[in-house]
């Protein structure tokens, strides 16, 4: 069984900053892409910023310049750094792993239970 657990939200006040954390645990085959994505009140699930296994990032344009993945292979860990966090980062955020559990068959999309960010102004 593989699960993703996410770790680090909370309430920060504007211009903050928080770190959040997603490890994957279980048997697979490989981990692809990782990345996280919110979900805000009333609204739908948005892309937020993904990494590969070589490192390479995208990122939301609405984050740009303020939050950075990372991850760490070694660890199974994917990362977010986010910094001049804004009220409208409100949301929660969920972690997402593209993950091949066996090599006979194709990756699926994992996600985490989510983890609430409150920005207050």
């Amino acid at each position: 069984q593989v699960q993703l657990v996410e770790s680090g939200g909370g309430l920060v006040p504007a211009g903050g900053s928080l770190r959040l954390s997603c490890a994957v645990s279980g048997s697979f085959f490989s981990l692809n892409a990782m990345g996280w994505y919110r979900q805000a009140p009333g609204k739908q699930r948005e892309f937020v910023a993904s990494v590969t296994p070589a490192a390479t990032t995208n990122y939301a344009n609405s984050v740009k310049g303020r939050f950075t993945i990372s991850r760490d292979n070694a660890k199974n860990t994917v990362y977010l750094q986010m910094n001049s966090l804004k009220p409208e980062d409100t949301a929660v955020y969920y972690c997402n792993a593209n993950i091949k559990r066996r090599i006979s068959v194709p990756a699926s999309d994992y996600w985490g239970q989510g983890t609430q960010v409150t920005v207050s102004s």
